[in-house]
């Protein structure tokens, strides 16, 4: 992928696209805390996609004290916005996502995740998409 050539909100869409890809892989292979930060940082590009366009930013109810490269606000805003519909608790999910950067979670059910991470990903307009639109995946990837 070159981010130069497609441009930074473009580059941040075909990154949650291939994020969402890629975790969704890593859980089906057992890789349970490997594929939840990867869909963490497919929420992360989704939501840097979503504010990059100036026409969606407008639509936006920021407040002075928002910050925008910050994940937490960003969500927030969204959700003040009606971007979101809110029902996907994203304090519970970073605290999800804290856990598995420093402990294996073979046993998590990750479909209810799976569930909610998707559901976000279509309120945003990063879902549905044609896998067959993005490079392919490279089998080294772990």
């Amino acid at each position: 992928m070159n981010e130069d050539e497609l441009g930074p909100e473009q580059a941040a869409l075909m990154r949650a696209r291939l994020h969402i890809r890629g975790g969704k892989r890593r859980l089906s292979q057992g890789k349970i805390s490997a594929g939840i930060l990867t869909l963490y940082d497919a929420l992360l590009f989704g939501m840097e996609w979503f504010v990059l366009s100036d026409d969606r930013r407008e639509t936006l109810m920021v407040h002075e004290q928002d910050n925008l490269r910050n994940d937490r606000d960003t969500y927030a805003v969204l959700v003040r916005s009606g971007v979101l519909d809110g029902r996907f608790d994203y304090a519970a999910f970073d605290s999800l996502v804290e856990y598995a950067s420093n402990n294996e979670m073979p046993d998590y059910d990750y479909p209810p995740l799976v569930g909610s991470i998707d559901s976000v990903m279509t309120q945003l307009g990063i879902m549905p998409f044609d896998e067959s639109q993005l490079p392919p995946e490279d089998p080294k990837t772990f």
